[in-house]
């Protein structure tokens, strides 16, 4: 049987050339396994169960050897897994001398184990670039003023009322962070801006953030209390 391994980073990424390149070397669709993830292990859902799937005599077809893995270490050990140990053939379609179906002697297979090695640290090496151009990038970006993470939610238009009644006891805390679209942790920080804003609490006698959320725990318990007394 013949089958094909294909493999992109993230999501985002799109594997239609490999699939294209695979196919032209006689992969059928259903024997194609994909997955989109890093090659820096081979922890990968497809990958492993493609390995279980495989038998002697098979051939698994990658279109490159960075597409099976970028570890050094790792993708010598899994060459030598399914070559030696589970007798599948390996061809990577973009370096024809690592085609284990020929030169099967001893100079064939010495050719292809430095071909390997060189080629597998290439593969890391190159990750390691990667992720070093990735970290100088977002180094360069804040150093502009970009901000990484979740964008800043804004205060909606109803939050003093909504404030104002669950202050007042007429909604209950759960009632104010739905009527106002927001979550726990959002809303208590909505809450201190809007509590600054309004001069409930001056500058220099600001609350502590935890001062704050302890006040929001302490309502919700007397909330939940309260209820709980009323049920019984």
């Amino acid at each position: 049987m013949t089958y094909g391994y294909a493999r992109v980073s993230s999501l985002e990424q799109n594997e239609d050339r490999q699939l294209i390149a695979l196919g032209k070397a006689g992969v059928r669709k259903r024997r194609l396994y994909v997955d989109k993830q890093s090659g820096k292990d081979f922890q990968r859902p497809q990958y492993q169960k493609l390995v279980k799937r495989l038998k002697p005599d098979d051939l698994l077809c990658v279109q490159s050897i960075d597409r099976l893995g970028r570890n050094y270490a790792e993708i010598l050990d899994q060459w030598r897994l399914l070559t030696k140990e589970m007798g599948v053939d390996i061809y990577v379609l973009d370096m024809p001398l690592l085609d284990t179906r020929r030169g099967k002697d001893l100079m064939g297979t010495f050719l292809s184990d430095i071909v390997l090695q060189v080629l597998s640290f290439v593969a890391e090496n190159e990750r390691a670039n990667i992720l070093q151009r990735q970290a100088q990038g977002i180094a360069a970006a804040r150093e502009r003023g970009v901000r990484f993470g979740r964008p800043t939610v804004p205060m909606p238009e109803n939050f003093p009322q909504v404030v104002e009644r669950w202050e007042g006891g007429v909604i209950s805390f759960e009632e104010a962070m739905a009527e106002s679209g927001l979550s726990y942790g959002t809303f208590y920080r909505r809450l201190r801006e809007y509590r600054r804003l309004v001069g409930a609490v001056d500058d220099e006698e600001e609350l502590a953030e935890g001062e704050v959320e302890a006040e929001m725990e302490a309502a919700v318990v007397n909330e939940a209390v309260v209820n709980e007394e009323g049920a019984v």
